[in-house]
């Protein structure tokens, strides 16, 4: 999945901690995600990354990417706050040299004389290392404990998703208390989703979800939900242009052809020929409307077939496809067959922007020849589903 999960600390997702941590109304979360530099001006608020520090001068670079000189008034707060906290009352006091540079730090005042000056009141700071920590320990729990598939069916009334991972159904039961985020249909990178809704998720949207799964594996109760509607493709590789990161194939299912974008944030990985086999063994049973009472013993042997990338009883494809390493498009060829989870910004055009690109899947393929593998990817690749996480 996406490096993008990777950024975090630059990301738009790590200004909504610390937004959340002050307790901000989500209204004025929201727009200060999406439009910092409008909100800055109307609020008296700027977010960013402190450049450097001197004196009683911190250069911040925005979410907006404006470089802003913000002067700290003698005798404003200067408060620490952890990721994730959600009351001042537990900010501790610090000097401005408890301050560095890669810092996060949100700032309260007002515009100063000219251009690109800003006074402060208040500073509110996040530690680039806390922060780290924060995404580290969730991205081991998104390994732990998410997954994800194919959305089938949607209950707004009851708060209940039905997803398909494979020939499996997995209940997915939401609360007041679910996290939700969309994936941003223009873009592959993941902090770029913003705060979602129930109500966005539909059938043949794609899903992630981190919670406590029921004893028998049937049911999740969603802890965060990130989805996004997606285009997946599969076939062999028609042409590659190189030079401008582009491929074309055929799609299997539709038997158009669709012109693939390979971007700097796009995830290509091959699989190893021993997972998939036993993967096509796995949609094989699938296609054949078999039980897959042999999916752990499948699944952990695939895992071991990756490299050193680890295994897990219950690891599904995209599981899978998270722990393999990263490959280039000059790493693929004509009459390669690949599998593609795409987002595609203008729904008519027969082009995709691709979030994860699969080669090695020939058995995979042949185990369906209907064009519709019951096996999926996932765009993200944090590990047990989260986006990588999700979310370069």
């Amino acid at each position: 999945m996406l490096n993008g999960f990777r950024a975090f600390r630059r990301s738009a997702l790590a200004a909504v901690l610390i937004i959340v941590g002050l307790n901000i109304p989500a209204s004025e979360a929201h727009a200060a995600v999406q439009t910092p530099a409008t909100a800055t001006a109307a609020t008296g608020r700027q977010l960013g990354t402190v450049k450097a520090i001197a004196g009683n001068t911190l250069t911040l670079m925005t979410d907006a990417g404006q470089e802003v000189v913000v002067s700290v008034a003698d005798g404003a707060r200067i408060l620490q706050l952890a990721p994730g906290s959600t009351d001042l009352k537990t900010a501790q006091t610090i000097t401005l040299a408890d301050i560095a540079a890669g810092d996060r730090v949100l700032v309260t005042g007002k515009a100063g004389d000219s251009a690109g000056a800003f006074a402060a009141s208040r500073v509110i700071l996040m530690k680039s290392g806390d922060i780290a920590q924060k995404h580290e320990a969730e991205q081991a729990d998104w390994q732990k404990r998410g997954t994800g598939g194919i959305v089938s069916a949607a209950d707004n009334g009851s708060g209940t998703l039905t997803v398909s991972i494979g020939a499996k159904k997995l209940t997915v039961n939401t609360s007041s208390t679910t996290q939700f985020r969309r994936y941003a249909g223009d873009s592959v990178k993941f902090e770029d989703a913003k705060p979602g809704t129930l109500a966005q998720i539909k059938v043949g949207d794609q899903l992630r979800v981190r919670g406590a799964k029921s004893d028998d594996g049937s049911s999740i109760q969603a802890e965060e939900v990130v989805s996004g509607s997606f285009k997946n493709l599969a076939g062999l590789i028609a042409t590659i242009d190189a030079a401008s990161g582009t491929l074309t194939l055929k799609d299997l299912a539709t038997k158009k052809m669709v012109t693939v974008k390979i971007t700097a944030n796009s995830s290509v990985r091959s699989l190893p020929p021993e997972a998939a086999a036993r993967f096509a063994a796995r949609a094989k049973g699938a296609q054949g409307g078999g039980g897959h009472g042999d999916t752990s013993a499948a699944a952990q042997s695939a895992g071991n077939g990756a490299a050193g990338a680890g295994h897990s009883a219950g690891m599904d494809l995209s599981q899978l496809v998270s722990r393999l390493p990263n490959q280039a498009i000059t790493d693929l060829k004509v009459g390669d067959a690949v599998m593609v989870v795409g987002s595609q910004p203008d729904p008519g055009s027969n082009s995709v922007t691709a979030v994860t690109l699969l080669s090695g899947v020939e058995p995979i393929l042949a185990a369906t020849p209907s064009g519709s593998p019951s096996l999926t990817l996932s765009p993200w690749s944090l590990g047990g589903g989260a986006p990588e996480g999700g979310a370069q």
